[in-house]
């Protein structure tokens, strides 16, 4: 299989994609693909980085895994399409996007208006087994997604990292908190929420840190689809 990037992250990209791993990734993806139901689908792998291009980018929002349940992952850490229920860390994001901001949730999950306005909505693995969760770790994705996250650290203007969760946390190391804004708290997962998710009020924050950068602040409301 091929990896079908957007020019612009292609070309960032370039030297990665030729490494190693990067074949070896495939290959293990498309034996998967023929064995059993991979999430997201293949045309809706790169969604991220086909919504928001690399010049865009002002904030990068890192998950971890895609969602594993069938209609679930299309391509966005922490979203669902429209129609689909909410899975509960997207309610308890919108519980604090409420408690932060008054933004009323909206009838969805489909957070795309987020991403086309700069939000790059980035798991640090990129495809999951149905029903399997953490399935596909430790296959090559987490290098390439370190490259990803390393490639908006090198970006020409501030941006706005936001960690949740102490797996996020640990990419702090490819950071530059002397250019960019960091800003973390508890991962919005149920288990986790109560422990410093709830009132870490980050949309605010993100806005507070573009602006100051003298960047146009993002747009949170999330039109109904």
């Amino acid at each position: 299989m091929a990896f079908q990037l957007p020019a612009d992250w292609n070309e960032v990209l370039a030297e990665e994609l030729e490494q190693p791993y990067v074949h070896r990734l495939k290959a293990f993806l498309e034996s998967e693909r023929t064995r059993h139901t991979v999430h997201p689908p293949e045309e809706e792998l790169f969604s991220a980085l086909r919504l928001t291009p690399y010049k865009q980018v002002k904030v990068l929002l890192l998950g971890q895994d895609p969602y594993h349940n069938p209609g679930q992952a299309h391509g966005l850490s922490f979203s669902v399409r429209p129609g689909v229920p909410l899975p509960p860390s997207l309610k308890n994001i919108f519980k604090e996007l409420e408690d932060d901001l008054g933004v009323k949730p909206p009838g969805h999950g489909h957070l795309a208006h987020w991403a086309r306005q700069g939000v790059l909505m980035l798991n640090t693995v990129l495809t999951v087994r149905e029903h399997q969760p953490h399935s596909h770790r430790n296959q090559g994705w987490e290098t390439f997604t370190d490259a990803i996250i390393r490639s908006v650290n090198d970006h020409e203007k501030p941006v706005v990292f936001l960690l949740w969760g102490n797996h996020a946390k640990k990419k702090k190391k490819w950071i530059d908190p002397q250019r960019h804004t960091v800003i973390e708290s508890a991962h919005p997962s149920p288990l986790s929420a109560k422990r410093g998710f709830f009132g870490s009020r980050p949309f605010s924050a993100i806005n507070r840190a573009l602006r100051e950068a003298g960047r146009e602040e993002i747009d949170w409301r999330i039109p109904g689809e």
